[in-house]
């Protein structure tokens, strides 16, 4: 995906240099997966193809913020090409379409099956509800999560409790509440100083 993702930045690139000013869209570089697929059947034709697809949108949503700050008079910010490192999260636009949420749901383990990979288990944090609808895979430091997005679920409204609390946020603690509560700084940069420092 990053490799894609990398390819089809450079296209666009070279494009509008080199072949006076053409732009290239989502359309045409959709059009040209199946081709692609077919060249690198060992990489990118054992990835699912709606996943590739939202990879293309994704570089296309950079592209359009591009030019909507260009017409702003803001800082452009033009798209980067991403090292493996700094691509961290792979789409897949429905359940069930390169990649399945518990795909094995008689098994005590909840597992997701993905295209090109097979079936990963999960630690299910808490309980699904609704339909699930988009899933995510993405890496935070050396941790991978399977995000889900859902369509239906049920609100749940919390009780009336009648209490009031009046929170101000504050310089020397990041806040104070109404009962006289004080929430320190959380101070990340310092909690992480050792780490950077490392790294």
């Amino acid at each position: 995906h990053c490799s894609l993702y990398n390819g089809a930045l450079q296209e666009r690139r070279d494009a509008y240099r080199h072949a006076s000013k053409t732009s290239v869209r989502y359309g045409d570089q959709s059009a040209q997966l199946k081709d692609i697929r077919a060249f690198d059947p060992e990489r990118q034709g054992r990835w699912s193809f709606s996943s590739q697809q939202a990879t293309l949108r994704r570089l296309d949503k950079a592209f359009q913020a591009f030019f909507r700050r260009v017409k702003a008079g803001q800082t452009p910010g033009y798209p980067r090409f991403k090292g493996v490192g700094h691509f961290d999260t792979v789409t897949f636009p429905k359940d069930g379409d390169g990649c399945r949420w518990d795909s094995t749901p008689h098994d005590r383990q909840t597992r997701v099956r993905l295209q090109g990979v097979g079936h990963v288990r999960v630690h299910q944090h808490r309980p699904v509800q609704g339909h699930v609808k988009t899933i995510s895979v993405k890496r935070e430091g050396n941790r991978w999560y399977v995000v889900l997005a859902c369509d239906d679920v049920p609100a749940q409204e919390l009780p009336p409790t009648g209490a009031v609390a009046g929170i101000d946020m504050g310089v020397a603690h990041f806040l104070t509440t109404s009962d006289g509560e004080h929430v320190g700084n959380p101070r990340f940069l310092q909690a992480m100083a050792d780490e950077l420092t490392g790294a």
